[in-house]
């Protein structure tokens, strides 16, 4: 239900009779993996009349329309003068390069005639590089006519129809245009069930167009090229000890730490504990299945995520902060429940006290030359279906249950030393499907301020200026607003 991670944007073209907006099959209007839109044959008029052929694309949004920046800050204000040009010339190049290796490039809107004579795979189908294909449900319905042709062109790869017999008229074998002709429009869509696609070079991902026509009708279809990737599986085993390990990011506050490792121990005395610890002067960590990993002295936030999600064997992670503390009601299995329930759910957050800091990321593209805006809302989206109190968000409080492999692919951007959490959820947007979950607690200790430990806590003004510009080249801002 929720696998879908793209916006599928839908245009329609009608042409002929209005009567095919009430087609009943359920047929007409069809989402897709990639941007097209296709009709069906379900109210196909057998006297179709020749229509003038029209322009069906496909058509490309070049540079679509500025994001407007009311009330939010430009990404690029702290950019001295000097550098600006020449910064936005190196993030214009690694945008390009970053719409070729996302697909965007081939993102196309295909505009097609309702009331076709075309049987065709409305959704595409999806090859192996270099392997030859057959071409699901290609077909032609037509009154009679002395002699039947159509063709087809394609431009990544090239056509063929397996075992041709002698008198069947097939032209263009293994070529990128091949047109089939016959006097029995039985005998032409036997010909058709047997045409292969092959593609021509090598990618893992990318997406070819094949437009079959006849006549003055023609529809287009996505291909899409794609190598096959193997899983990466985890053992979910017989207890949560075997699906969650407990991550901290720990520095200076060895109090705080030994008091939340104490309260975890009582609930989940077997349950593996992973520290990740920058502290200037590192102190010992002891206790029974606890891994306790020395950085360099303050290398930040963001950089001991990282490494404490690098040691994660199990399927699940359970991020807490080391001046947390478990309670009675503290049940990791409630977190487990829900993302075995729901499998295309990377995160679930719960509750620090009564903190549930639960959010929205609402971003606007932008264009190509002066990049998107982004802010941050407190609100959620809609319900997540079958539990109670759970809804969807963009990102969620410093609680929370992580799908290991899901989060390795987004990471942890090391250049965040200090101040850093939104900055995660943002560079997941669109790829992690994120819960939020009410009643799920957790405490948080009560604790002096310490003068060492608040003067790495809150950075100075030039830190935050240096985020800023960060954020304006990498991913691509022209203002935020948290």
């Amino acid at each position: 239900m929720y696998g879908s991670r793209r916006t599928l944007f839908i245009a329609i073209l009608l042409m002929g009779s209005i009567f095919a907006l009430f087609c009943t099959d359920g047929d007409f209007w069809r989402k897709t993996s990639l941007p097209t839109l296709r009709f069906s044959n379900c109210c196909r008029d057998p006297e179709i009349p020749d229509f003038p052929k029209p322009n069906i694309g496909p058509f490309r949004n070049e540079n679509p329309t500025p994001c407007t920046c009311q009330n939010t800050m430009p990404a690029n204000q702290f950019v001295s003068k000097d550098e600006l040009d020449d910064l936005q010339k190196r993030r214009a190049e690694e945008f390009r390069q970053h719409q070729i290796r996302s697909g965007k490039e081939n993102d196309v809107l295909i505009l097609v005639p309702a009331n076709t004579p075309l049987q065709y795979p409305m959704r595409g189908f999806r090859v192996t590089p270099m392997n030859k294909t057959l071409i699901p449900g290609l077909a032609l319905q037509t009154q009679k006519r002395a002699v039947y042709k159509v063709s087809l062109r394609v431009q990544k790869g090239v056509l063929s129809v397996m075992n041709v017999q002698e008198g069947e008229q097939v032209d263009g074998q293994n070529e990128k245009h091949l047109s089939i002709s016959s006097s029995s429009l039985q005998q032409l869509n036997d010909l058709l069930s047997r045409l292969t696609y092959t593609s021509t070079i090598y990618h893992i991902k990318t997406e070819d167009l094949a437009y079959f026509s006849f006549e003055n009708h023609e529809v287009i279809f996505p291909i899409e090229i794609r190598r096959l990737s193997v899983p990466v599986l985890f053992d979910l085993g017989k207890d949560v000890n075997s699906q969650v390990t407990v991550l901290i990011k720990a520095f200076l506050r060895y109090k705080e730490l030994n008091v939340l490792i104490n309260s975890i121990r009582q609930n989940y005395p077997k349950i593996k504990i992973i520290v990740a610890d920058d502290s200037l002067n590192p102190e010992k960590v002891v206790g029974d299945n606890i891994e306790h990993y020395i950085m360099p002295p303050a290398q930040g936030w963001f950089a001991g995520r990282n490494l404490a999600v690098s040691q994660v064997t199990t399927k699940y992670f359970l991020w807490v902060d080391d001046d947390f503390v478990f309670l009675n009601e503290t049940r990791i299995e409630s977190f487990v429940n829900i993302m075995e329930a729901v499998p295309e759910l990377d995160v679930v957050g719960g509750q620090v006290e009564g903190n549930q800091f639960a959010f929205q990321l609402q971003y606007e593209e932008g264009n190509s030359e002066e990049g998107g805006c982004i802010t941050r809302v407190s609100r959620t989206h809609a319900p997540l279906p079958g539990f109670d109190g759970c809804f969807f968000a963009d990102g969620v409080v410093n609680y929370f249950l992580g799908r290991t492999e899901a989060v390795r692919r987004v990471g942890f951007d090391p250049f965040l030393k200090r101040v850093a959490h939104t900055e995660f959820f943002v560079d997941g947007l669109g790829d992690l499907l994120v819960a939020t979950c009410k009643g799920f607690r957790i405490g948080h200790q009560k604790h002096g301020p310490t003068n060492k430990y608040g003067s790495y806590r809150h950075p100075p003004k030039s830190d935050s200026e240096a985020k800023m510009t960060h954020h304006f080249f990498k991913n691509h801002l022209k203002c935020i607003k948290y």
